[in-house]
């Protein structure tokens, strides 16, 4: 790839990951949600992905954020160092910003253009701009945990077993993720978790340490799922104090008990 030359495609994912094979560091300015989906999606897909660092306005990141796989995501790339967010308002067209290059980034629906410079006297102004807006810039606090970490301990914590279903389920969710947009996670996690007759202090405790919601959370939507005949539950004696309650699909309510299922209920639930 020529740096500064104009790139085109279909999606973002298409621009970014061309921008990704010449680049170690990137700098993206007031991305649309679209981008922001993208570079974490190309971000994952890379062997070697660049240090990515996004400045966009805190309403449009908490929006892009309150969608889990690209928030838990996003949060496996913090973690690893790779990708910094920060908040900020700015006047300018959305850009990618390398050590060598400048792209206005336009989408006019099933096209994406990137156009680009090299010249260096723009691509040093322009990066020093926005280098010292990103030193005063306010840092993302983004919520959602590692999706890495959501994995491991409920493997760990609640068995592989639930793990095999979850993942099983969220990558049913993403294959539909186009056509449905968001899903709660935790209808997603209560549902895998009855699949396996887990009881409910179990999931719920594992799910506030791990950082998804609170049990108080868990505990509504249970309630909500059982109201509507999706899932049931069973009382557990245990020495002291009241029973726990173990959670059980209602199998009336479903034609196959299979992840893909799972993943179809609880879009229709969410929506």
């Amino acid at each position: 790839m020529v740096a500064g030359a104009n790139l085109h495609g279909e999606s973002f994912e298409e621009i970014l990951e061309t921008v990704f094979e010449s680049s170690e560091t990137l700098l993206l300015v007031d991305p649309t949600g679209e981008a922001i989906e993208a570079i974490t999606a190309v971000t994952a897909a890379a062997e070697r992905p660049p240090t990515v660092r996004i400045l966009a306005e805190p309403a449009l990141l908490k929006d892009v954020m309150d969608d889990f796989v690209v928030a838990s995501t996003a949060a496996d790339h913090v973690a690893s160092d790779t990708l910094s967010i920060r908040t900020g308002r700015s006047a300018a067209n959305a850009l990618v910003i390398t050590d060598a290059a400048v792209w206005a980034l336009v989408d006019v629906g099933d096209h994406v253009a990137a156009l680009g410079t090299d010249e260096d006297a723009f691509v040093e102004a322009v990066r020093e701009t926005y280098e010292a807006q990103w030193e005063t810039a306010d840092q993302f606090d983004l919520r959602t945990p590692p999706l890495s970490r959501v994995r491991a301990t409920l493997g760990e914590e609640i068995g592989q077993d639930t793990r095999v279903d979850f993942d099983a389920t969220l990558d049913a969710l993403q294959s539909a993720r186009e056509s449905t947009g968001e899903f709660d996670e935790v209808t997603l996690t209560l549902l895998v978790a009855a699949r396996n007759d887990v009881l409910l202090y179990d999931i719920s405790k594992w799910g506030e340490d791990v950082g998804i919601a609170s049990k108080a959370t868990f505990s509504r939507t249970k309630t909500t799922l059982e109201e509507d005949g999706l899932i049931k539950t069973e009382k557990v004696p245990i020495d002291v104090g009241r029973p726990r309650l173990r959670l059980k699909l209602n199998e009336d309510r479903f034609d196959e008990v299979t992840p893909a299922e799972l993943a179809a209920v609880t879009l229709n639930h969410t929506t």
